[in-house]
């Protein structure tokens, strides 16, 4: 008797009534799921309203609020330095900025030394780069790519294309772009790709936004929205009994009148002959009412990609991370922009949905670092980190399948000393309770002599306590022990990943100097 394969005949009746209904045979689903990594610039955790806070009454990211719903959020993910080229290298690398060498914004990774995008092909994905790249060489790693040359233009963006040029010559726009705004190009961008590209493979697509990136441009039809709302004001922005040190005096760029010229409400256009007051309200007002209306603009493009998705039947084939290159101060301590090692800067938000391996709605607080995400990415697209990564793989800790904490502790390092916002060059330790950082001076930065020496100081938080750092805590005799404790493994840490500081001999003079002051 003949054996009928009764899956083989299901398969072709299938293919027979697609065809018969003038419907395309839907081609064999890869093994592999794909991977789609979205990343926006400068996107606080706090501005998402799955992590709660004062803003998420405001109810500005239903659809990134969805992922968290259907997957797992983390709390604790923090970045080792809060600057965007940095972060983005460190994203590619896998590495720390020291290792991989960007440690400003003039950094650059060339295609070599491209390590995700590399590994990520030759585990049989097709890949692609569109929107913010912001690493100076051409990102020729990637299949395809269409990315913003530096920074780009919130409006009537241009992008530099594979295959229309040699690098970096190959800028264009595409037809009907005149009028875009670049959210929404960058998702169209990313559409066009997902529905032309090689469909026997999985893919492994990195959408990166330009928003809520500075100057806050929002595309114009948000441009009432939150017109008639009180944005809720952070405590900070007024109050701060016992926070910061000497080597934060007269530096940053605050949201009142504290730091002219540096301060928001002069680039809010906001009258200066009003009160002090009323001048660090109006602007604070305006700042995160522009900011909130570039989030809403990558939040409704985010569900076309969902949509998109859905349509395909690819949603739940599809590992969808959303993430930021770093946190962003929203008024917090008087402050705006990043750089900082404060929460609210270090913190990025990181939600992922997985339906066939991770949970829906679960929210995770083990600590891990920017440089453990290429690792993750590739522990789920089946290769295995290699050595000359120095993240790690956090995949257990998002499926739950193992016991595990996460980092014990994450080592920061802010490197651009006075640039830009007037950031006083820094490192430390952030461990679940507690926060040191070192204000160290130094007369050297990554490119050269700095000739502006600031004040070296130290600052401690008992996060437990006063988790909006508050307090600096450092000269409190009941913290003696714990703080010596913190140095010890700061220094640990840094032999750990390699940032030693032996070639700045006046950087090792100021730490030998006030280590024990």
């Amino acid at each position: 008797m003949k054996t009928i394969d009764l899956g083989k005949v299901m398969l072709a009746g299938a293919a027979a009534l697609a065809m018969a209904w003038g419907l395309p045979a839907r081609a064999a689903r890869p093994a592999k799921p794909n991977i789609l990594w979205i990343m926006a610039d400068d996107h606080a955790a706090h501005a998402i309203g799955a992590y709660g806070g004062r803003l998420a009454a405001l109810n500005p990211t239903p659809n990134i609020d969805r992922l968290a719903a259907e997957g797992v959020l983390l709390r604790n993910a923090f970045v080792v330095d809060s600057i965007c080229t940095p972060c983005r290298a460190t994203l590619i690398t896998g590495q720390y900025p020291h290792v991989h060498g960007v440690r400003t914004l003039q950094g650059r990774i060339e295609p070599a030394r491209q390590f995700l995008p590399q590994l990520m092909r030759q585990a049989g994905y097709t890949t692609a780069m569109i929107g913010k790249w912001h690493l100076g060489e051409e990102p020729a790693a990637f299949d395809y790519y269409a990315v913003l040359p530096v920074q780009g233009w919130y409006f009537n963006p241009v992008f530099r294309v594979k295959g229309r040029g040699p690098w970096p010559k190959n800028e264009f726009r595409f037809q009907g772009y005149n009028s875009k705004h670049v959210t929404e190009a960058i998702t169209d961008l990313s559409l066009r790709w997902l529905k032309n590209r090689d469909k026997s493979k999985p893919f492994f697509l990195m959408h990166h936004f330009k928003a809520p990136h500075d100057n806050f441009e929002n595309a114009e039809r948000y441009d009432w929205d939150y017109a008639d709302v009180e944005i809720p004001e952070p405590e900070s922005l007024w109050n701060q009994p016992d926070f910061g040190s000497a080597a934060l005096e007269g530096l940053g760029t605050s949201i009142g009148k504290r730091y002219a010229p540096r301060n928001m409400g002069q680039h809010m256009f906001v009258d200066p002959a009003l009160p002090d007051d009323e001048y660090k309200h109006v602007a604070y007002q305006r700042y995160l009412k522009k900011y909130l209306r570039c989030v809403k603009g990558i939040d409704d493009q985010i569900g076309r990609l969902l949509a998109y998705l859905k349509e395909t039947g690819e949603l739940d084939n599809t590992i969808i991370f959303y993430t930021s290159d770093q946190g962003m101060m929203l008024g917090e301590h008087d402050f705006m922009d990043k750089r900082w090692m404060y929460e609210e800067s270090m913190r990025v938000p990181f939600i992922v949905r997985y339906p066939r391996e991770l949970p829906a709605g679960v929210k995770r607080d083990a600590m891990v670092a920017n440089v453990d995400f290429a690792p993750t990415i590739l522990d789920f697209a089946g290769v295995a980190t290699p050595p000359y990564m120095q993240g790690r793989s956090f995949r257990a800790i998002l499926n739950g399948s193992a016991p595990d904490r996460g980092r014990h502790a994450v080592y920061y390092r802010y490197w651009m000393h006075l640039t830009h916002h007037a950031n006083p060059a820094h490192y430390g330790i952030r461990t679940d309770r507690y926060k040191l950082i070192f204000y160290y001076a130094l007369p050297l930065d990554a490119e050269g002599a700095i000739d502006r020496p600031t004040t070296p100081a130290w600052e401690f938080y008992d996060l437990a306590r006063d988790p909006h750092e508050m307090h600096n805590r450092y000269g409190d005799p009941a913290y003696a022990d714990v703080i010596r404790e913190l140095k010890q493994e700061l220094l640990r840490l840094k032999r750990e990943v390699g940032d030693t500081d032996e070639r700045y001999p006046e950087l090792m003079e100021v730490r030998e100097r006030l280590w024990d002051q």
